[in-house]
């Protein structure tokens, strides 16, 4: 299956979805997400607002805001990403590049060189190649800055034996999944 094949059929899994399997197995991933060393490391979170069936990452968000960590989610400016710092995160966002939610604010830019940063995704492998959403916005952000530890969040049905990838391409360092029939 090319990417373009692989994008396809991992987003008509997720749309079959219902929001009490999201829900749940989101709620599984947050407690994986609270109890990795990653986590319990990283003084700064560079999340992600979910969009459509992604996992539910604002209760992590939330979360690591309480365990006294700071936290940050993307805008992007074009071609590029940056990260803003977030407190709340329903007066503070809005739709914004292809209706993905993003912060309202341009500023405090998040200035934290070794933040965790979460990584969305299509598709993973257990050695951390991911497929995107095309955009490219993440690679292009993690070639620029390298000392972020990376992880991604998924359900297990994202996660597949091998994906091809190109040169550009940067894996994730830990892919925590929980599977969505799971009660």
């Amino acid at each position: 299956m090319n990417k373009k094949e692989m994008r396809a059929h991992i987003r008509a899994q997720k749309r079959a979805m219902t929001e009490a399997q999201i829900v749940s197995a989101s709620a599984r991933l947050g407690e994986k997400f609270r109890a990795c060393e990653l986590y319990r490391d990283a003084k700064t979170i560079y999340g992600y607002l979910p969009y459509n069936q992604e996992v539910r990452t604002v209760p992590m968000l939330e979360q690591a805001i309480r365990d006294g960590k700071r936290v940050a989610v993307p805008k992007c400016y074009g071609e590029e990403m940056r990260f803003i710092y977030i407190n709340d995160f329903v007066a503070e966002v809005a739709p914004g590049y292809a209706n993905i939610p993003e912060p309202i604010a341009d500023s405090p830019v998040a200035d934290d060189k070794t933040a965790l940063v979460l990584m969305p995704g299509l598709a993973f492998d257990p050695a951390g190649h991911r497929i995107g959403y095309g955009g490219g916005f993440y690679d292009r952000f993690l070639a620029e800055e390298t000392n972020h530890p990376t992880l991604a969040l998924c359900y297990g049905f994202q996660m597949v034996d091998h994906l091809e990838t190109e040169e550009f391409d940067i894996p994730v360092d830990l892919v925590l999944w929980a599977d969505p029939e799971e009660e």
